[in-house]
Parts: structure tokens; C-alpha cells; sequence
């Protein structure tokens, strides 16, 4: 399987995983918590999108200070973002905290399926 390949389950995977959480959180947390889970989830998949972008052209060559100071101004970006989130006080917290989860869960998901496949 190609990084392409994987990028593109992991994000459906994630992306399927938000749109039933959100659902949940509608019935229990209503407009606040379904709004949460869909921006913690758009948050963490463009966050991913956008390590998978900076991977791609990394190679033991060209690896250098300058990618750590990029991801650096990447997680401060998402810092950012989420305190943005926080405050306009549209967005439920926890839901916030579970959309972002949601990727994480789906890239341990897939790389666990891709491990037993290849044993």
C-alpha cells in the first residue's frame, strides 16, 4: 500500500467515524456538541492532510532543521485554532476534544488491519 493509499482510507475512515459521532453528539449534546465534533474533525484531518503534504517530499537527504521548525508553526497553528474554537463558545468542548480524537482512532484502526494483514 502506497502513503497515497493510506492517506486516503486513514481520512475516509476518520471522516465516516465524525459523521456518526457527530450524529450522537446531536441527539446528546445538540447543535453545540454536533458542531464540535465536525470542527474537532475538519481541524485534525486538515492537520493531517498537512503533515502527510510536508512527509512526502522528506527524505533522509533532505531532512532538516527547517522541517521541525515547520511542524513546530504546524501544531501552533492547530493550537490556535482550537483556542479560537474555545472561545467563540459555539462549540462544545468535549465535542470538540472527540472530532479531534477521532483521527488518531481511525489511524491506529487501519495500521493494526495493515499489520495482520501482512503477518
Amino acid at each position: 500500500m502506497t502513503m497515497t493509499d493510506m492517506r486516503m482510507r486513514v481520512t475516509i475512515d476518520a471522516a465516516l467515524l465524525v459523521v456518526a459521532v457527530a450524529l450522537v453528539a446531536l441527539w446528546v449534546g445538540g447543535v453545540p456538541g454536533l458542531l464540535g465534533v465536525l470542527a474537532g474533525g475538519v481541524l485534525a484531518l486538515a492537520d493531517f492532510w498537512w503533515l502527510a503534504a510536508r512527509l512526502d517530499g522528506v527524505t533522509p537527504e533532505t531532512r532538516s532543521a527547517t522541517w521541525g521548525a515547520t511542524a513546530g508553526l504546524r501544531l501552533a497553528a492547530v493550537a490556535v485554532a482550537v483556542a479560537v474554537l474555545f472561545v467563540t463558545g459555539h462549540f462544545h468542548p468535549v465535542g470538540l476534544v472527540v472530532g479531534l480524537s477521532a483521527l488518531p482512532c481511525a489511524l491506529v484502526a487501519r495500521g493494526l488491519g495493515l499489520a495482520r494483514e501482512g503477518a
